[in-house]
């Protein structure tokens, strides 16, 4: 990830603005590389968790500016009105801060727009179905996802972690991989699968398991296995 895309970046003052104009641009540029070639993470959760923290700086700053002195700057006797200029303390560079991010946000929000679409047809594309009768205890099992670049069958152990903030409650998706199986040989089915990994595995009699299907043939670890995590969680709570 490019150095300008962070939040220490748009938080600390630059002294040249075309030239953090410049960098920003360049390191959108490299995630587009990254984008065309249907790698879409940890690129998009990046940007969108950057955008969401830019986009809040930027209404502090807009809130902070409306308690700032403000000195007359025109008088219109015309129509009886008062123009007014927020006056920053002196030395400050908060101006600056809100400069950099005002314009930064659209070109992040683009990325994220392309990010998005390219997520959103790979979610599509891939099919979940259950393997054999799910137990109503969902928070550990395994599910199975294909690798069609190396054409195997990835075997997973997940497990759902939750935690709390002062607003909400979160749930994030533990993973822990088990074995790859060879695929266009004779092929187990999920059910087989299955239930050679509870021979194997005692702690979990009835485990939960669900199977992904695609015929994706795009980077795992950046996109296939990212989507995959995201719609099994969706679907143990949907």
């Amino acid at each position: 990830m490019s150095n300008s895309l962070n939040l220490d970046f748009f938080t600390h003052v630059q002294t040249d603005f075309e030239t953090a104009q410049y960098k920003v641009l360049a390191g959108l540029k490299e995630i587009s590389e990254d984008f065309q070639k249907n790698k879409i993470y940890p690129h998009l959760s990046h940007l969108v968790d950057l955008y969401t923290k830019l986009d809040d700086i930027l209404k502090r700053l807009q809130d902070l500016r409306d308690e700032f002195p403000k000195r007359i700057k025109k008088i219109d006797f015309v129509n009886q009105e008062i123009e007014h200029e927020v006056v920053f303390v002196q030395g400050s560079d908060l101006a600056k801060v809100e400069e950099l991010i005002e314009w930064a946000l659209p070109y992040i929000k683009a990325k994220i727009e392309e990010g998005r679409t390219i997520y959103e047809f790979v979610n599509d594309e891939i099919e979940v179905e259950e393997v054999g009768i799910v137990p109503n205890y969902t928070d550990e099992g395994y599910f199975f996802v294909p690798d069609n670049e190396e054409s195997k069958l990835l075997l997973f152990e997940y497990e759902v972690t939750v935690f709390e903030s002062a607003q909400d409650k979160y749930r994030s998706l533990k993973t822990a991989f088990m074995k790859a199986v060879q695929q266009g040989k004779a092929q187990l089915s999920p059910n087989a699968i299955k239930l050679e990994l509870i021979s194997n595995n005692k702690k979990l009699p009835n485990p939960a398991t669900y199977a992904f299907n695609t015929d994706l043939n795009l980077p795992f670890n950046e996109t296939i296995f990212p989507v995959t995590k995201r719609k099994l969680l969706r679907r143990l709570f949907e």
